[in-house]
């Protein structure tokens, strides 16, 4: 499979598409918005200019009945409150005809040209000699020349009225036609949009969702454990490059999975010499807790015998050896005891359950009790949760440390306080401190190791395995045990236990 065998790339192609929606919709745009200005003007027309004109016509009409009536009534009474109206008519006369004129159509300035040819006549001819006469006394002309003169200003203003009256209902007719043109518009550019966005959509489902879901398909089949099924792909450049890909990873996995098939058969067979071990040392174990221990208290025995037979028989340096000989057997004993009780923690497991720690405190002080009699040691025992965990170990742990705190104390009698506190993640922190002869910070971490101790045996008694067995114990327990360097008097172990509600898993082995 070759990367570049495909068609154009997922970028090219969303290129193109992006340029092609933003160009139809700069074109559905600009039509829209042509539209919308047409009918804003047809609208602006109608409303600002034909309409004022109408209204301004129908004024001026009324301005000039004004004008005919009062030069009429003046002309019949001769007072001069008759003129008021004529006056009034001339001053609203000029903005009414200015209104009309701002329409600014050929027919309509005729018509305005025709009622002032019309109203000019009969002001010279009658309007104007009239109101001279009257003034003055004279003979006024005749009626009916004035009569004759203002219908023909009628029939001036009659025609332009009718023509405005035509010219409304052109922009009505134009501003329905706009309001049209732009609901045609905008429906022509959704439905171009919508074929656009559609084609867009449609494009991407055979150029991309199907080779996509194509190539999902193979790598499900990969994934459901079919690696000899060969990943393809088609479509964009990047489907192909993913698809090589992904069957580059189906190779090498494939690949993996066989060394992995091997090392499996390999890890199986070292399992299997691992149980063989284990039994082997179980039974070890059996005869060191059985068969060993028997020589050994027989040893210990005769040679105490020894001792009380043959006493008075021995020089000082042959009871000094007997001595020797009992020590060391007793202390074979103890060695192997413990090295039993190390190496059954987590092996033999007994029932997680919740106990309260102030009752392992209790009973590790019980199986203490004539060492801390003799020792005149005082136990001191905070308030103390409840903890999940195998009983019989978790005393062990206390005794341990307890023990320790009244083994390796000062001059002072022994002192050990016991508490706890709240920890992380539904732990206690438990700590066991004494007045005792302490421990330097540059054997934190040695005390903890197997045998390893830091006193010769005449000084102080052990095996140097209790600590050794705390650790294993507290990490058993899904804890951690550590020496409190910050303390500057006496010696401060703390160590961690899963609370009564802590969900902790519990190491194996």
């Amino acid at each position: 499979m070759h990367a570049d065998s495909g068609g154009p790339s997922l970028r090219r192609w969303s290129v193109w598409i992006s340029v092609a929606l933003v160009a139809v919709l700069l074109a559905a745009t600009t039509a829209v918005l042509l539209a919308i200005s047409d009918l804003s003007q047809a609208r602006s027309r109608l409303l600002d200019v034909v309409g004022p004109a109408v209204v301004s016509a129908q004024q001026l009409g009324a301005d000039l009945v004004d004008q005919e009536n009062g030069v009429r009534g003046y002309v019949l009474s001769g007072s001069a409150d008759f003129l008021e109206p004529y006056e009034n008519g001339l001053d609203r006369q000029s903005a009414a005809r200015a209104t009309v004129v701002a329409l600014n159509t050929p027919k309509v300035a005729e018509g305005v040209n025709a009622v002032d040819a019309a109203l000019a006549a009969w002001r010279s001819e009658y309007a104007d000699p009239a109101i001279a006469a009257v003034r003055a006394g004279t003979p006024v002309p005749d009626d009916a020349v004035g009569k004759q003169r203002f219908d023909a200003v009628r029939a001036a203003l009659s025609t332009l009225q009718a023509e405005l009256a035509l010219q409304r209902t052109e922009g009505r007719a134009a501003l329905n036609d706009s309001a049209t043109g732009m609901a045609v518009t905008c429906i022509v550019a959704l439905a171009v949009l919508l074929i656009a966005v559609l084609g867009c959509v449609a494009a991407m489902l055979v150029y991309v969702v199907r080779p996509l879901s194509r190539l999902r398909e193979h790598v499900g089949q990969v994934a459901g454990g079919d690696f000899a099924h060969v990943v393809t792909a088609s479509g964009p450049q990047e489907l192909l490059v993913l698809g090589h890909d992904v069957d580059k990873m189906r190779v090498r996995i494939v690949d993996e999975l066989d060394q992995a098939q091997e090392r499996n058969a390999a890890l199986d067979a070292a399992t299997e010499d691992l149980r063989r071990s284990n039994t082997e040392l179980e039974q070890f174990a059996y005869v060191a807790s059985h068969d060993l221990q028997e020589p050994l208290r027989k040893v210990a025995s005769f040679c105490q015998l020894l001792e009380r037979r043959y006493r008075d028989k021995l020089d000082e340096r042959g009871v000094q050896y007997v001595d020797f000989a009992v020590d060391g057997a007793k202390r074979m004993q103890r060695l192997i005891n413990d090295l039993l009780a190390f190496s059954r923690v987590g092996r033999h497991r007994d029932e997680q359950v919740v106990v309260a720690a102030a009752d392992l405190v209790e009973e590790a002080r019980g199986n203490l009790s004539q060492v801390l009699e003799e020792s005149g040691a005082v136990v001191e025992v905070g308030p103390l949760p409840e903890v999940r965990g195998e009983a019989r170990l978790l005393t062990a742990v206390f005794q341990n440390l307890i023990g320790n705190a009244v083994k390796f104390h000062g001059d002072e009698p022994p002192h050990v306080w016991v508490g706890a506190e709240p920890g992380e993640d539904g732990m206690w922190e438990f700590s066991v401190r004494d007045n005792g002869i302490g421990i330097e910070e540059q054997y934190a971490e040695r005390v903890f190791v197997i045998f390893q101790r830091l006193h010769a045996k005449e000084t102080y008694p052990g095996t140097g395995i209790g600590l050794s067995m705390c650790r294993k114990i507290v990490e058993h327990h899904g804890g951690r045990i550590w020496l409190d360097t910050t303390t500057t008097a006496g010696t401060t172990f703390r160590f961690t236990l899963p609370g009564a509600d802590a969900d902790v898993t519990v190491p194996v082995g």
